[in-house]
C-alpha cells in the first residue's frame, strides 16, 4: 500500500493526462448499456440505505429520487454478497497473486473496496463498452477518492488515459466490445494481462445480451486463453414460466433483447453451457437458495432496513436470477473446492 502524504497524492493527481478519443456505437446496443444504469441506481439506492457499505458508488451515480421496492434492495444484496464471496474465495485460494478480469463491469466498484481490504490481485481489470467506459474514466479522472487509490499504486509519475482505455500497475479499464474476442484479447494484451497467472473472470448480466454463439464462443476463449481460471456467471434463470416471460417482455418494451435467453432455461442448463465450453467444474445456485444460506445474523439485519409486504413476490423474483461459477485447471491451488 502506498504512503503518500494527502499532499504528495494531490500533486500525483494532476498527472493523470487524457486524450480525447471519440467512439462510435451501435445504436442496437442502447438498450442493453441503459441496464447498466439501471443497475448502477439500484445498488446507490441500497447503498443509501444500509443495505451494504460502498463508499464508492456515489462517486459514479446520483441517488434516485425514485425510491427502490424492498424486493429489488434484498435482490442486489444477495448478489453483491454472493459474487464477493466468490472473489474473496479465489483471491485467498490464490494467495492474491492472480488477476481478475470483470467483463462488462460498467460502473463497478470492487476494485477499490478489494483494495480497502488488502486483497487486490496482481492486476484487477475491467471491460465494457467504450461509451461506458468514456464515462467511467471521467468520473475517475475528476474525482479525487477514486483516481488516489490507482495512482498510489502505479510506479510511474504519469498515467496516461484515453477516451476509452486507462492502464496503471494493478489496474485497468478497456472500452471493446465482447462480441469481438481478438479486439478483446488485443486490448487485454496491450494492458498486460498475463495468461499464466490464475484468473478470474466475472459477468454480472452480460451472457444473456449476447445470442448463445456469442456466449459460446467468450466462455471458450476464456477456458482456452487460461491454464488456471475460474468463471463467475450471474444472470436470469428459469426464464420458461409466466413471470420470466413478463420480465423479457418489460425489458423488450426497452428496446433490451435477452438474445441469449435460452441458455437460461434452468440451473442445469446454465452448467450445461459452462461444461460444454471447455470448462471442467460447473455449479449454479439460484439467488433464493443463496439467499436461505446467508449468514442468519446478515439476514436480519437487512430485514429490518424496510419493511417488506409479499415474501412470496421476493422468493418469485430470487427463482428467476441465479449465480454458476466454473473451474479450470489449478488443482494444486484447489479451485475446484470453491463453493457459495
Amino acid at each position: 500500500m502506498g504512503t503518500s502524504t494527502p499532499m504528495a497524492t494531490r500533486q500525483r493527481e494532476s498527472s493523470i493526462t487524457s486524450c480525447c478519443s471519440t467512439s462510435s456505437c451501435d445504436a442496437d446496443d442502447e438498450g442493453v448499456r441503459g441496464t447498466c444504469e439501471d443497475a448502477s441506481l439500484c445498488k446507490r439506492f441500497a447503498v443509501s440505505i444500509g443495505y451494504w457499505h460502498d463508499p464508492y458508488i456515489q462517486h459514479f451515480v446520483r441517488l434516485s429520487k425514485e425510491r427502490k421496492a424492498p424486493e429489488i434492495n434484498r435482490g442486489y444484496f444477495a448478489r453483491v454478497h454472493g459474487v464477493s464471496q466468490l472473489i474473496k474465495a479465489f483471491l485467498r485460494k490464490t494467495e492474491c497473486h492472480c488477476q481478475i478480469v470483470n467483463l462488462g463491469a460498467g460502473m463497478d466498484t470492487t476494485f477499490w473496496r478489494l483494495k480497502d481490504e488488502d486483497l487486490l490481485p496482481s492486476k484487477y481489470f475491467e471491460v465494457d463498452f467504450p461509451m461506458i467506459v468514456t464515462r467511467k474514466l471521467h468520473s475517475i479522472k475528476c474525482k479525487p477518492p477514486l483516481s488516489s487509490p490507482i495512482l498510489e499504486l502505479h510506479s510511474e509519475d504519469t498515467l496516461q488515459m484515453d477516451g476509452h482505455i486507462l492502464d496503471s500497475k494493478r489496474y485497468a479499464v478497456i472500452g471493446a466490445d465482447l462480441r469481438d474476442l481478438s479486439e478483446l484479447e488485443e486490448k487485454l494484451k496491450k494492458c498486460n494481462m498475463n495468461t499464466q497467472l490464475p484468473t478470474l473472470l466475472i459477468a454480472e448480466c452480460v451472457l444473456v445480451y449476447m445470442t448463445p454463439e456469442q456466449s459460446a464462443n467468450l466462455l471458450k476463449w476464456a477456458a482456452n486463453s487460461f491454464e488456471r481460471a475460474m468463471f463467475i456467471n450471474y444472470e436470469q434463470v428459469n426464464m420458461g414460466d409466466r413471470f420470466g416471460q413478463i420480465m423479457i417482455e418489460n425489458l423488450r418494451r426497452r428496446q433490451c433483447d435477452l438474445a441469449g435467453v435460452e441458455t437460461c432455461k434452468s440451473l442445469e442448463s446454465q452448467k450445461e453451457r459452462l461444461l460444454s465450453n471447455g470448462w471442467e467444474t460447473a455449479s449454479a445456485v439460484d439467488m433464493m437458495e443463496l439467499y436461505n444460506r446467508l449468514p442468519r445474523a446478515e439476514v436480519s439485519r437487512i430485514e429490518s432496513l424496510e419493511f417488506l409486504d409479499e415474501m412470496e413476490l421476493l422468493e418469485q423474483l430470487m427463482r428467476h436470477y441465479c449465480l454458476c461459477w466454473a473451474t479450470k485447471g489449478g488443482n494444486e491451488l484447489g479451485l475446484k473446492e470453491i463453493t457459495y
